[in-house]
């Protein structure tokens, strides 16, 4: 019996060649592609951008040969522009940390015509839409797991214009002397450092855990800042009253007459 001829036409892709085209910044070895040339500054940019979300994506193990094939480009070509890696690290701090920083947030910190808890909500709703993309947190948890300074740079800035800002402020709002009478405790300070910690452990959960939250982040940021406002009422005082007590002028004694 004579088999049936197969009918003309357009054939069924195999799976092979149904597997959509890789999307890049997966670490394996890319094609070069033709390369148009650009400007110094802007190819030194296009390099800075991409590094960002290479990193992001597989950490800083991997080093510029692997970025060079991801970006199609030569690694002399990096090198050209970034002499070491740890030169490109420095500017991928700077793109990501540096440039996002907004001094409004300053700024909105030290506006005492406006009550503290609307500050302090307005503040964080808008750093965590900057604070919670994928390469801010990603690149943070990696640094931190490879022992770069991005974190420790970062943080120590954070605490400068934001964490000391608001424990101050938090003492204006209580009523309570500033630290130019009584230095500001750690324990202040690490009260306001709960505000942050909770806020990125929101971006942990969707671009680390891939858990993200239920509840729409702005509303958790706001109920975060109610709590730390009505515990803050309770605790500072708590922490600061004593150490007037410890301050104020001593009589002195009467010495007995014999």
């Amino acid at each position: 019996m004579p088999r049936p001829t197969p009918a003309r036409g357009r054939s069924t892709p195999s799976p092979r060649s149904a597997r959509p085209a890789s999307s890049g910044l997966t670490g394996k070895s890319a094609t070069p592609r033709p390369r148009r040339r650009l400007p110094p500054e802007e190819r030194e940019q296009h390099i800075a951008e991409h590094a960002v979300r290479y990193f992001a994506e597989v950490g800083f193990d991997a080093d510029t040969r692997a970025l060079a094939r991801e970006m199609g480009v030569t690694q002399s070509l990096i090198f050209r522009y970034f002499p070491t890696k740890e030169a490109l690290v420095d500017r991928v701090y700077r793109e990501v940390y540096v440039g996002r920083w907004k001094p409004a947030w300053e700024a909105l910190i030290a506006d005492r015509s406006r009550p503290l808890p609307e500050r302090l909500k307005e503040l964080y709703v808008d750093y965590s839409h900057t604070a919670l993309t994928r390469d801010w947190v990603r690149i943070f948890m990696f640094s931190g797991l490879k022992g770069h300074d991005i974190n420790a740079r970062y943080l120590t800035t954070l605490r400068r214009r934001v964490l000391e800002p608001v424990a101050a402020e938090v003492r204006a709002y209580l009523g309570l002397p500033g630290p130019d009478q009584v230095p500001l405790l750690e324990e202040e300070v690490e009260l306001v450092w709960s505000i942050n910690a909770r806020v990125f452990y929101y971006g942990q959960r969707s671009w680390i855990f891939d858990v993200p939250a239920r509840v729409d982040v702005d509303r958790l940021v706001e109920l975060t800042i109610d709590s730390f406002v009505e515990a803050s009422k309770v605790v500072v005082p708590r922490l600061i009253l004593p150490r007037l007590v410890d301050r104020r002028p001593r009589r002195p004694r009467k010495l007995l007459s014999k």
